[in-house]
């Protein structure tokens, strides 16, 4: 092992994937595995409603606790045990 954080821009082999229902990720918790710009707790601020009323929900507002910066990500991102941690750990 190098030391170097692993390429999350992949799935990775033998990771349970969690199943979550986008429309209940209002105001949860989340901890991020890798610690980045010194963030690592976040709360869902925004479930971002799609344009068509029956297209599924696709992105999230996420905001870091510490600084309050908010990112936009898809929410399917946080069923990837080796990027989130439900809860704040």
């Amino acid at each position: 092992m190098n030391g170097a954080p692993p390429d999350l821009s992949r799935p990775l082999e033998g990771i349970t994937v969690r199943q979550l229902q986008p429309k209940k990720l209002l105001h949860s918790k989340w901890t991020a595995v890798h610690v980045v710009a010194r963030e690592k707790h976040f709360l869902v601020t925004r479930v971002m409603q799609p344009e068509q009323p029956d297209a599924p929900i696709e992105w999230i507002d996420i905001e870091a606790v510490h600084s309050q910066a908010v990112r936009r990500i898809a929410w399917q991102e946080l069923t990837d045990a080796a990027r989130w941690h439900q809860g704040w750990v």
